[in-house]
């Protein structure tokens, strides 16, 4: 199997951006975030995203990794403003909590 990272996920990669909770609220609003449980590869979920890859992804909202972003993590976020990752595959912005150091 090719080990080499798809061009499609190079252009994610590049793409993909620190960005604050405030900066997402009115995305919030227009509910279109996705939630990637920082289990997932970021990037990797947001390549099934573009590519339509419905198998992969349709598992992931199953067991919760994926989601459209709760209003309860909404209220999360707003109170501890931690510091999240986002890449854009249109219409969702995708979002991943930041790890801790």
């Amino acid at each position: 199997m090719n080990q080499e990272p798809s061009t499609l996920y190079a252009k994610l990669l590049g793409e993909t951006a620190s960005i604050t909770w405030k900066e997402l609220e009115p995305f919030f609003a227009k509910g279109a975030l996705l939630w990637v449980d920082p289990a997932l590869d970021l990037i990797a979920a947001a390549e099934a995203v573009a590519q339509d890859e419905g198998t992969k992804v349709a598992a992931w909202l199953g067991a919760g990794q994926v989601a459209k972003l709760s209003e309860t993590r909404a209220l999360d976020f707003l109170e501890r403003d931690p510091q999240l990752w986002a890449v854009v595959v249109s219409p969702w912005i995708m979002i991943q909590e930041r790890a801790s150091n």
